[in-house]
């Protein structure tokens, strides 16, 4: 296996309806590009403005022959069974495949994925309820209670995924509003990942093996990192640009010195690998440790 990483990415997703505001601010898409030369941030105000600076980021990266690591801060796939159900096939892939061709995200940030989230919800519990849930209440939809309201063993669905066992503080992929939701995230960015996946020399990590790939896409989770960006804060710092700034720092200097390997493997086999996903760092205290004593 390759070990080195040249450059690293850290991506602070957003699922925001409508643009962000010109002045860079929290709860934006904040992208950090870490290299041996320093870090630099960017505030991006829409969807479509941060997938195209990133899809230039990972072509100008791999024209110059550097290796790069992309990780975004939302899950790359959903509790075990959720995917075969869905779309037929029990991976990860054919639910970034399924969103692509149904997600409408505008250049302004309008989506429908509530609307997306509601006709998923009628799919797989018929009459019944879930797994998705949170919206705003002006939204009549009749699938997607505004309020947790599912049974998910009656359902047949795990609520969280194995990652957000090994990281309680993590919510689970099925929220889809109010403090700490990451579910739109999720609907909103997976397309993204099944776009970018196709840039020549892309594999999504743990799915795919990483071996020599010019170009790896991962789930990072900036909380793990929550003591030193706390350190860094100040009255006058967004703590989105704090995390993406010293997460890609930590994540190169585990690049370069050629430990990232270890963080890889640490994803457990089974439903992880195959659908679910997992966050570089998480797991034992080791791989946490690890990442934590790489942060500035």
């Amino acid at each position: 296996m390759a070990a080195r990483f040249d450059t690293v990415v850290v991506v602070d997703w957003s699922s925001a309806s409508t643009a962000s505001p010109a002045r860079p601010s929290p709860d934006a898409i904040w992208i950090a590009t870490a290299k041996t030369g320093g870090v630099a941030t960017e505030y991006l105000r829409t969807r479509r403005a941060a997938e195209a600076r990133l899809q230039d980021i990972a072509l100008a990266e791999r024209r110059a022959g550097r290796r790069l690591l992309m990780g975004f801060d939302f899950p790359m796939g959903y509790p075990r069974g959720f995917a075969a159900r869905l779309t037929g096939e029990a991976t990860a892939r054919a639910v970034w495949r399924w969103l692509a061709e149904r997600l409408n995200d505008g250049p302004d940030n309008a989506n429908n994925r509530f609307a997306l989230a509601d006709e998923i919800n009628a799919r797989l519990a018929g009459g019944g309820t879930g797994p998705f849930w949170g919206r705003p209440a002006k939204l009549a939809l009749p699938h997607l209670p505004a309020q947790r309201s599912v049974d998910y063993d009656a359902l047949g669905l795990p609520e969280r995924r194995q990652a957000e066992q090994a990281v309680p503080r993590a919510q689970p992929v099925w929220k889809l509003y109010t403090t700490g939701s990451v579910g739109s995230q999720v609907l909103t960015g997976l397309p993204v990942i099944h776009r970018l996946s196709q840039q020549p020399g892309a594999v999504v990590w743990p799915f795919d093996p990483v071996a020599e790939a010019d170009l790896v896409l991962a789930e990072i989770y900036p909380s793990l990192l929550a003591a030193a960006v706390q350190r860094q804060e100040t009255s006058s710092t967004i703590r989105d640009e704090v995390q993406v700034r010293l997460l890609s720092q930590a994540l190169l200097v585990l690049g370069q010195r050629g430990d990232l390997p270890s963080l890889f493997r640490a994803a457990p086999e089974g439903p992880p690998r195959q659908e679910e996903g997992w966050i570089i760092g998480a797991g034992h205290g080791q791989e946490t440790g690890m990442l934590r004593g790489a942060a500035p």
